[in-house]
């Protein structure tokens, strides 16, 4: 697995995330099937925009043999799994065959150091033996996504400024290039700031709204303004919470939930149970910081406008 992904947004200029077009690089990071730590800077005098991929040397060492590890074990699954049969059945037969060889007589003798090692090493043996029959019995469960039902849309709230718009805009292009997103909802401030993806069907055969006066009364909002950690249902079936979601299609998979600040919550959806990896986890939460940053900054601005308008 790789390194944990961490995504730092520098500028001395205020510059924000959909300013850095990075949508080539995370098309290429989701096409390798990896979650790479990602460092995004403004640099340069003429100040044009660029990714950049920063690792230091030790984590990318040590990342790649861990990756290449894994990738060996998961191509010879079956081979890794029958070990232990092999192991344990040869030793088996060995042990047999050496008292059978050996001139010692066939009857266990307990007064006999020879015999008591042959107890031992059979009962090794068979403990091998049966783990190899362990990991036969147990297969895992392999990855499926499902076509979700629903229709697609991108709804943003209009009265977002230009810069605050192409920002959601990039991370909604990057969340769902890299990762297993297929639905994405900001809500802030009280309100629906962005419904993107597949959403739920209403009985006109359009996007189901998001009633965001509801959502916030109910305990998914709550517990995670209150706990101001992600919620991770990580297989939505079981949980009595997905009736609040009812934005979302009736047969999504995985959903997380990570607080903005103290006045949001960003909602995505997966067609795949676990759909979204640690790595993934914590490049959200560091998404999630700056969104937060950029939302703030358009309610102050907009408060600060009703509030300097002259009264009628």
């Amino acid at each position: 697995m790789a390194a944990t992904s961490g995504l730092m947004c520098i500028s001395a200029r205020g510059v924000s995330i959909a300013a850095l077009d990075c949508r080539g690089f995370v098309g290429r990071v989701a096409a390798a099937g990896r979650s790479l730590p990602l460092a995004l800077r403004r640099r340069g005098a003429g100040g044009v925009a660029r990714c950049t991929l920063e690792t230091e040397k030790k984590e990318a060492t040590k990342a790649s043999k861990v990756g290449e590890g894994d990738g060996w074990i998961a191509e010879n699954d079956g081979l890794v799994r029958s070990l232990p049969l092999f192991l344990g059945g040869g030793a088996l037969v060995a042990v047999l065959l050496n008292r059978a060889f050996s001139g010692i007589a066939p009857v266990a003798d307990s007064s006999s150091a020879q015999s008591r090692s042959d107890v031992l090493a059979l009962a090794l043996a068979a403990t091998v033996l049966l783990q190899g029959l362990v990991w036969k019995s147990i297969q895992p469960r392999p990855v499926v996504s499902i076509e979700m039902d629903g229709v697609e849309c991108f709804n943003m709230e209009k009265s977002l400024p230009d810069e605050a718009a192409r920002e959601l805009k990039w991370v909604w292009d990057a969340l769902r290039s890299a990762t297993r997103t297929k639905a994405m909802v900001v809500l802030y401030g009280g309100g629906c700031v962005l419904q993107a993806g597949i959403a739920a069907t209403t009985m006109d055969g359009s996007a189901a709204p998001v009633n965001a006066s509801e959502f916030i009364k109910g305990a998914l909002y709550k517990g995670v303004q209150k706990s101001g950690r992600q919620n991770y249902l990580a297989n939505l079936i079981l949980y009595p919470g997905r009736f609040e979601l009812s934005f979302l299609p009736s047969n999504t998979q995985a959903v997380l939930l990570q607080p903005l600040g103290d006045d949001g919550v960003l909602v995505l959806a997966s067609d795949t149970i676990r759909g979204f990896t640690p790595a993934d986890q914590a490049w959200l939460g560091t998404i999630a910081e700056k969104v937060d940053t950029t939302l703030q900054d358009w309610v102050a601005s907009s408060t600060a406008t009703v509030e300097g308008q002259a009264p009628l």
